[in-house]
C-alpha cells in the first residue's frame, strides 16, 4: 500500500491533521486505526471541555495558568503557541469547520466552565460528553473528504525505517528516516507495508499499562514503543498524570468522572463522611492540581484502607442542574444504581494522561526524519510535568494542524518504491497468540505498573519493577518472534517496552515534580515552583 502522508491513529489530534492535509486535493491521505470504530480513542471519551481564553481572561493568563500547573517544566515558547493560537485554531477548525456546536447560556454567549487550577473560566463544552461531540463532527468530515481513506481495524506493528527496513545495503551510510509502517490487518492476520512520505503517530496515550485507567483498550503505548523502537527521542517518560476521580468498578477501565464535577462544587469524602483536603492543599480543596488531589485520595485509601472515597455533588447542587449538566455521568452512573442527585460517588484515581512522549518540535517534528507525532503520543513541552485540565483536546487542535501545515510546506515528496522494501517475513512462525497467556502477562505488567510505578514511587520500588518488567520483556520478545500475530500480541509487546521506559526514566529522575512524586526524592531546584508566563514571541526550537 502508498499514500503520501500515513496518519497511526484518530483521536482530535490525528483527525485534525488530516483533516488539514485534506485540503490539498493532490495529496492522498491515509488514516489507519486499531479500532473497528474510529471514534475508539481517549478524545471521544473526553467529558469536561477544551480550553480556550474566556470572556475576563487573556492568552498570558491562560499561559501563566498552564505554567504553573507544569510545575516548572512547561516549555514557554510551546505553551505560548498554545495560547495565541489555540483560541483561533479552535474557532476555524471545530466551530466553523467541523460546526461543533459548544454549549452557550441564554443569551448565546459562550458557557465557560471552571475546571481545577484555571484562574478563569475558560473551558468550553458540549454537556459532559465534550470529546464525542468534537469526534463525530471531525469523523463526518474525513468521511467526505475524497482524498482521505480511513482504514479501521488494522494495528501498527512497527514503523517502516531505513537503514534497519532497506534492502539496499547502502542504506546503512545514509541518515535514518521513516517510510511509513507495518500494518497487521486483524480481520486477515496478514502484515501489509504502508509506504508513505510522511508518516504521523496520533496513537494517544499508555494508560492501559496500569491496573487502573480511564483509557480505552488501545491506550498501550504502542506509538511510544514504536518510536522508541526506530530511535527517535523520548522526554519526560516519568511524568504520567493519574485522574483523581473515576467510578469504582469492575474491570481496568474505569468511568471518568469529570474533573468538571468538582469545578460545580462537589466535594471529596471519606466513606465515613468527613472531608479531608483540607489536611492536603487547604487554599484550593477539591481544585488543587489533579497530582495533589490524587495523591491525597490514594493516601486515604491507602493509610485506613478504605476501597474507595466519595465525591459528593447531589448535596452541593439542585437535582436539574446535575441531571441537565452531567448527562452522561448521570446515565452511566445509574447503570451501576447509583443516582448522583442523592447518592455520592465511589470513587477512586486512574491512569489518566501521558505528559511526555516522543519528543517534538513547534511543528510536531520528531527526531528521525519523516515521522511526526501529534497529541498524547507526542511531548511538545506544554504539559511539562503536569497537565492542566483540558489543554489536550486545544494541544491536539494546534499541534495537528502545525504538522499538517510543515508537511504541506515541505512540498510533494514520493514514498520509496516497493521493490525498495522486504515484505513482512512471517515464515518460521510456529506457535498461535494464546490469548490467555497474553492476557495474564498484561495483568503482570499493569499490576507491576500501578504497585510500584504508580502515584507514590521509590527507587526500591522502581527498581524492583525494571527487573520484573525486563524478565517479562525477554520472554514476550521471545513470544512475539515465534508466534502468528494479532492486536492482542502487539499490544503485550508494547505496553512491556512503554513500561520500561516509564520506569527507566522514574528511576533516573529523584526529584519530585508535578505528577512524578518520588518519597525518597531529593530537594527540588530552588525556584523551580514559579513559573512565569512568557512575555514576548519566542522563535520556533527543535530537538
Amino acid at each position: 500500500m502508498e499514500a503520501d502522508v500515513l496518519i497511526l491513529g484518530c483521536g482530535i489530534a490525528g483527525a485534525t491533521a488530516a483533516l488539514e492535509l485534506s485540503r490539498d486535493r493532490e495529496r492522498q491521505i491515509l488514516v489507519a486505526t486499531r479500532g473497528t470504530d474510529p471514534l475508539d480513542s481517549n478524545s471521544t471519551l473526553a467529558q469536561g471541555g477544551i480550553a480556550t481564553v474566556g470572556a475576563d481572561d487573556t492568552p498570558e493568563l491562560l499561559a501563566g495558568d498552564i505554567l504553573r500547573a507544569a510545575a516548572g517544566l512547561g516549555y514557554p515558547p510551546a505553551v505560548e503557541i498554545l495560547a495565541r493560537e489555540g483560541p483561533q485554531r479552535l474557532e476555524r477548525i471545530l466551530v466553523q469547520g467541523a460546526g461543533v456546536a459548544f454549549d452557550t447560556e441564554a443569551g448565546g454567549a459562550p458557557a465557560f466552565g471552571l475546571e481545577a487550577a484555571h484562574s478563569r473560566r475558560r473551558v468550553l463544552h458540549v454537556g459532559d460528553r465534550t470529546g464525542r461531540a468534537i469526534m463525530e463532527r471531525l469523523l463526518a468530515q474525513l468521511r467526505g473528504a475524497p482524498n482521505v481513506t480511513l482504514l479501521p481495524a488494522h494495528t501498527a506493528v512497527d514503523l517502516l525505517t531505513f537503514p534497519h527496513h532497506a534492502r539496499d545495503p547502502l542504506a546503512t551510510y545514509r541518515p535514518a528516516r521513516c517510510h511509513g509502517a507495518y500494518l497487521l490487518d486483524q480481520s486477515l492476520g496478514c502484515v501489509v507495508a504502508v509506504r508513505a512520505a510522511w508518516t504521523v503517530l496520533a496513537t494517544g496515550g499508555l494508560g492501559q499499562i496500569f491496573l487502573h485507567t480511564s483509557n480505552p483498550p488501545g491506550a498501550r503505548g504502542d506509538g511510544l514503543a514504536m518510536a522508541y523502537r526506530a530511535g527517535a527521542r523520548v522526554a519526560n517518560a516519568e511524568y504520567v498524570q493519574f485522574h483523581p476521580t473515576a467510578l469504582h468498578m469492575p474491570g481496568p477501565t474505569k468511568f471518568l468522572i469529570s474533573e468538571a464535577v468538582r469545578g460545580e462544587g462537589a466535594v471529596l469524602l471519606t466513606p465515613h463522611g468527613e472531608r479531608f483536603m483540607e489536611r492536603y492543599d487547604p487554599e484550593r480543596l477539591e481544585l488543587a492540581p489533579r497530582d495533589i488531589v490524587a495523591r491525597a485520595i490514594y493516601r486515604e485509601m491507602l493509610e485506613h484502607g478504605y476501597p474507595y472515597v466519595l465525591l459528593d455533588i447531589a448535596s452541593r447542587r439542585p437535582p436539574g442542574f446535575v441531571r441537565e449538566r452531567f448527562p452522561a455521568i448521570h446515565r452511566a452512573c445509574l447503570e451501576h444504581n447509583l443516582d448522583i442527585t442523592r447518592q455520592p460517588i465511589p470513587v477512586i484515581p486512574v491512569a489518566h494522561y501521558f505528559c511526555g512522549g516522543v519528543l517534538v518540535d513547534d511543528r510536531g517534528r520528531s527526531s528521525l526524519e519523516g515521522l511526526f507525532a501529534v497529541g498524547e503520543v507526542a511531548c511538545t513541552g506544554v504539559h511539562g510535568a503536569n497537565r492542566l485540565a483540558s489543554t489536550s483536546l486545544l494541544e491536539g487542535v494546534v499541534w495537528g494542524s502545525r504538522a499538517a501545515e510543515a508537511i504541506r510546506e515541505a512540498g510533494v515528496r514520493r514514498p520509496v518504491k516497493a521493490s525498495e522494501v522486504p515484505a513482512w517475513d512471517d515464515s518460521g512462525l510456529i506457535y498461535d497468540a494464546d490469548p490467555a497467556l497474553v492476557q495474564s502477562d498484561m495483568q503482570a505488567i499493569r499490576n507491576l505498573m500501578w504497585h510500584y510505578v504508580g502515584l507514590l514511587r521509590s527507587g526500591y520500588r522502581l527498581e524492583r519493577a525494571i527487573r520484573e518488567l525486563r524478565d517479562l520483556w525477554l520472554n514476550i520478545e521471545d513470544f512475539y518472534k515465534r508466534a502468528r500475530l494479532t492486536d492482542g500480541l502487539v499490544g503485550l509487546r508494547n505496553a512491556v517496552q512503554a513500561g520500561l521506559i516509564v520506569a527507566r526514566a522514574a528511576l533516573r529522575n529523584r526529584t519530585s515534580r508535578g505528577c512524578h512524586y518520588r518519597e525518597d526524592s531529593r530537594p527540588s531546584p530552588p525556584g523551580w515552583e514559579v513559573a512565569a508566563p512568557p512575555e514576548e514571541s519566542s522563535q520556533p526550537w527543535s530537538p
